[in-house]
């Protein structure tokens, strides 16, 4: 495809991305659902909209079953699960790993999706419905986009696990990752692990992540992010500015970001809006949590899991 036509095409890819962001704050605005805003869409759009090649290896089918399933079981483990919530975050990371090694796949936003509602906890259907209709929403947004040749069509390769070394990779980032929720989880400070944290740290346990080159470049953008999405909730919260022009213009001073600086990480995305769902007691503090815990996570991921191959994509 002629790189060219793509360049030109970038910035109508950032506009889709900007809105459908907006739209889905608005909606939750205007209907009263907050659970309707999922902050991971963010990170889709980044990923299946925005990148010139996707970061994962998925295709459309997984992307709504995957999508679809982390959603609901996080909603069920948060109504029918009575235990402490670091076990119920646990149970919900131990879940997304296992559906990612039998669809044979790295869709690793799935994390998000599953544990977000355990810690908001979200007991409503209204949040995994919204799920669904949202990565539809991505999904034939994508193929218009592959069809009129904005974006280069994404061509599904599914990963080839060693399973046995799968099974030990994620039993290390489930037990490292509850180790690191201790202290956090009991002092109620959990954000210091927000969920697109953890999407970060699996995404760069894997040795063959280009995000682990720069690991401080990485933890820094997430930190970035972070702060711009609590400095413009602030104007929501101070000065009655309405939270869906505060979303756009936190996805704006972003995306901007990232077209400057030619990295495109997702999850950098979903930590953007997270402030958006947050009580305004917590929204100072929240940039300091992610600037540790996106530090703290990304080296540990490295340190750790330097010399674990555990799959590789077909060719």
């Amino acid at each position: 495809m002629n790189t060219k036509i793509l360049k030109t095409v970038r910035f109508e890819r950032y506009l889709f991305g900007i809105l459908i962001a907006v739209s889905m704050v608005w909606l939750a605005e205007l209907s009263g659902e907050k659970e309707i805003i999922f902050p991971e869409i963010c990170a889709l759009t980044i990923g299946a909209w925005i990148s010139e090649q996707q970061p994962w290896a998925v295709d459309k089918l997984r992307i709504f079953l995957l999508m679809s399933a982390a959603a609901f079981f996080g909603v069920f483990i948060v109504r029918y699960c009575p235990l402490p919530l670091i076990l119920q975050v646990c149970i919900c990371f131990a879940f997304s790993g296992f559906i990612l090694t039998v669809c044979r796949t790295n869709f690793v936003p799935i994390i998000s999706a599953c544990i977000l509602p355990v810690y908001l906890k979200t007991t409503s259907l209204v949040y995994p419905i919204a799920v669904i209709l949202m990565a539809l929403i991505i999904i034939f947004i994508q193929w218009i986009m592959e069809k009129n040749h904005f974006r280069p069509v994404n061509k599904f390769t599914p990963c080839i696990f060693d399973f046995k070394k799968q099974i030990i990779k994620w039993s290390k980032l489930l037990f490292v990752f509850g180790l690191m929720a201790l202290i956090p989880f009991k002092t109620h400070q959990i954000y210091f692990l927000a969920p697109p944290l953890i999407v970060m740290f699996t995404e760069l346990s894997n040795p063959n992540s280009p995000a682990r080159r720069k690991p401080a470049y990485t933890a820094g953008l997430m930190t970035f992010s972070a702060f711009i999405g609590s400095f413009f909730r602030l104007f929501n919260v101070y000065l009655n500015m309405p939270l869906a022009l505060s979303t756009a213009l936190s996805c704006i001073v972003l995306f901007t970001v990232l077209n400057k600086i030619k990295i495109n990480f997702p999850p950098s995305g979903a930590v953007l809006l997270i402030p958006m769902i947050l009580q305004k007691e917590l929204l100072f503090q929240f940039p300091l949590e992610v600037l540790i815990g996106s530090f703290t996570l990304s080296y540990t991921a490295i340190i750790l899991f330097k010399d674990t191959k555990s799959y590789k994509q077909s060719n």
